[in-house]
């Protein structure tokens, strides 16, 4: 596909230009011929897979959540599939799903399947999106397979949300504790020290060793600066690579009280993308491979593909998930009581359902047990410091030489 600048007039008369995608330039003619409009200038341009690419920013989860409700609303209304894309397109405020929607509606005019337009944008629509899509359009059910994708996406995105919420308190209070120590100990320790200095005698451990803390880093703070920068640039990088992930997510999974969150997280993901993809009719090894892409966790994606291959040679799902610890025995017996009455999506519902429920609980006790803990953990950073540097003055007897 590519594109092409036209200049042409219109029924009227009126000049008109613009840019039309079309495989060719008899194509691109035969297009503008059929909007009632007579060419007198046709130009090539870029491809549209290079736009495509070029277009493909950050796209808010929120517009894409939106955009696939409204979709479903207005097919199941009856309107046509490229009339109801050109309202959206037009209706959208994001200046980077605009130009997104403005091809693929471009696409589907031209005739080309939906799905195959929504996969041009791979960093918009994931591989999830466009095998349900794909799906609905084989079985003649798009608009029911858009509403179902909606709710899964809203569900998905609920549940972001509330992880979120529940994880920005605990780093804010401690992020506020590192300025305030950073501040107490660069600018008011100083000050104390220099107060120190004319008792003229041994000062307690304490306030000596925070004292030389306070003058190591202010010699040396932009040292310090740069390599902290290095090393949180460093872990992010290292984190970003396939041992990185790996060790991180393993890491993860067996912290104290957070490790049973993320697990929770992982399994009700899975269950919910599970059943979304089997109850549209994708089918099992493309489902396999679409729900450990999207796990967000390697630990959950390694053993989704062994299971894949076991799977392959003939074993049930549930018995093949079963030999992974990583999957819970009460969620293997609800998909092998799902495989038997032929209701494994039915089941895996339920089981996002249930551990939805349990994250909510979870997060709900874990907000009320962070609360004091890290009210306690700011008192004992902040009044540490004070402590140390009022202590010569509660030992006034011992430190000052008269």
């Amino acid at each position: 596909m590519a594109i092409y600048t036209y200049t042409a007039r219109d029924g009227l008369g009126k000049v008109v230009t613009g840019q039309v995608d079309a495989s060719d330039e008899p194509g691109a003619a035969l297009l503008l011929v059929n909007r009632d409009l007579i060419v007198t200038e046709l130009r090539a341009g870029q491809s549209q897979k290079v736009r495509a690419r070029r277009s493909q920013g950050k796209v808010k989860s929120q517009d894409l959540v939106v955009f696939t409700r409204q979709l479903a609303t207005m097919m199941d209304a009856g309107l046509p599939l490229v009339q109801s894309l050109t309202t959206l397109e037009e209706q959208t405020e994001s200046k980077t799903f605009k130009p997104v929607l403005k091809q693929i509606t471009a696409r589907v005019e031209q005739g080309e399947p939906f799905s195959v337009a929504l996969s041009e944008h791979p960093k918009v629509f994931s591989r999830l999106f466009v095998c349900m899509v794909e799906a609905g359009e084989t079985g003649g059910m798009l608009a029911e397979i858009l509403d179902r994708l909606a709710s899964y996406l809203e569900a998905s995105a609920r549940l972001r949300r509330k992880v979120k919420s529940a994880m920005s308190y605990p780093v804010i209070v401690c992020c506020i504790a590192i300025i305030i120590s950073l501040f107490l100990i660069m600018k008011i320790i100083p000050i104390f020290a220099d107060i120190f200095k004319d008792f003229g005698a041994k000062l307690p451990a304490p306030t000596q060793a925070l004292i030389n803390l306070s003058d190591m880093l202010r010699a040396h703070f932009i040292v310090f600066a740069i390599a902290a920068g290095v090393g949180g640039y460093a872990f992010v990088k290292f984190k970003q690579t396939k041992q990185g992930t790996a060790l991180w997510d393993k890491v993860t999974l067996k912290l104290p009280v957070f490790g049973k969150l993320i697990h929770k997280v992982a399994m009700s993901r899975f269950a919910r993308t599970f059943s979304a993809l089997v109850r549209s009719g994708v089918p099992i090894m493309e489902t396999l491979r679409i729900v450990g892409q999207s796990s967000g966790n390697t630990v959950v994606e390694r053993a989704i593909e062994v299971s894949a291959s076991s799977i392959e040679q003939g074993e049930n799902l549930a018995s093949a998930l079963g030999q992974h610890a990583i999957f819970p025995p009460m969620m293997v017996r609800m998909i092998a009581a799902g495989e038997q009455t032929g209701k494994v999506d039915v089941m895996l519902e339920k089981i996002s359902d249930f551990y939805d429920e349990e994250i909510e609980a979870t997060l709900a006790g874990l907000t009320s047990l962070i609360e004091p803990l890290l009210i306690v953990f700011l008192g004992v950073v902040v009044g540490s410091i004070v402590v140390c540097m009022f202590l010569p003055i509660f030992k006034l007897n011992e430190v000052v030489q008269f």
